[in-house]
């Protein structure tokens, strides 16, 4: 599991994206322990903000919360990101991850 920390504005894990996939989708973890991220394919590509507007929605669904809810606070412009989701604990993330991890 990706280590996910709770924060005052909400909770933050770490992304690895592959733009321009065939589809959007989490496909794994990258790493291990304390560095480990969730691996997400982004069918967008990586232009104009695109991947990132992608990956936003895409949190936001899996989360269920309003797009203004997450935000990317760490590398937008690199396949390597940290995501913010206000309004969720970590505990929660966790779960909603695991459900989807458990899936593949």
């Amino acid at each position: 599991m990706i280590p996910v920390r709770d924060s005052p504005q909400g909770a933050t894990f770490a992304v690895k994206v592959h733009p321009r996939a065939r589809k959007t989708a989490i496909t794994g973890v990258f790493g291990e322990g304390a560095n480990a991220a969730l691996k997400i394919a982004l069918s967008a590509p990586p232009v104009e903000g695109r991947a990132n507007e992608a990956l936003i929605e895409f949190c936001a669904d899996l989360c269920q919360v309003p797009r203004s809810a997450v935000s990317v606070i760490s590398g937008s412009q690199s396949r390597n990101k940290v995501i913010r989701v206000a309004g969720r604990t970590a505990e929660q993330i966790n779960r909603t991850l695991a459900g989807h991890l458990e899936q593949k």
